[in-house]
């Protein structure tokens, strides 16, 4: 791996958003949707994940190359294209697997981690309730979850719920966009 390259974990709803959200951001090298923080033995499908059983979130890992944008900027960018004061929902998703979550990498992470939320939490009327925790196993979501967004444009969840948050990126964050 490039040592310029590094992992970012993040969870903010439908991992169909979010990796629509980071793939258009620069020094992005790859994002791979997955789940991770769950406590059921073995790798998780979609469907157990979706019955909220698993206690996995919908995460996505972000390889980027820290010379073109900084984890703090990645998280800013996080933090402001979901909504990380409604606790286990997303707008119409709701459950455990759709919480707002940073799983940091190493404990410089943790600590970029801590002041961006402190940052960021005077933007907001509610309280903060993205969960910061250190990275568990990481399980690759099915083939069919991945590029979601690139490869079913016309589907209208794609249509209803990702573009208005591709729309936030373009209008707060047009700098950082590839």
């Amino acid at each position: 791996m490039n040592k310029n390259l590094q992992i970012a974990t993040l969870g903010g709803g439908c991992f169909w958003c979010t990796e629509a959200v980071f793939q258009k951001v620069k020094g992005v090298d790859k994002v791979v949707s997955g789940y991770a923080g769950g406590n059921a033995p073995g790798k998780p499908t979609y469907r157990e994940i979706c019955s909220g059983l698993t206690g996995h979130a919908e995460v996505i890992q972000i390889t980027f190359d820290v010379n073109i944008v900084s984890f703090e900027d990645l998280l800013v960018i996080f933090m402001t294209t979901h909504d990380p004061t409604t606790l286990n929902q997303q707008g119409a998703d709701r459950g455990t697997q759709y919480r707002s979550v940073i799983y940091y990498h190493n404990k410089q992470q943790q600590k970029i981690a801590k002041e961006v939320l402190k940052q960021i939490q005077p933007y907001y009327s509610n309280k903060i309730e993205t969960e910061l925790s250190e990275i568990p196993i990481f399980y690759e979501a099915e083939h069919e979850h991945q590029n979601y967004y690139k490869e079913n444009t016309q589907q209208g969840y794609c249509s209803f719920v990702i573009e208005p948050k591709l729309s936030k990126l373009r209008k707060l964050h047009a700098d950082k966009l590839k």
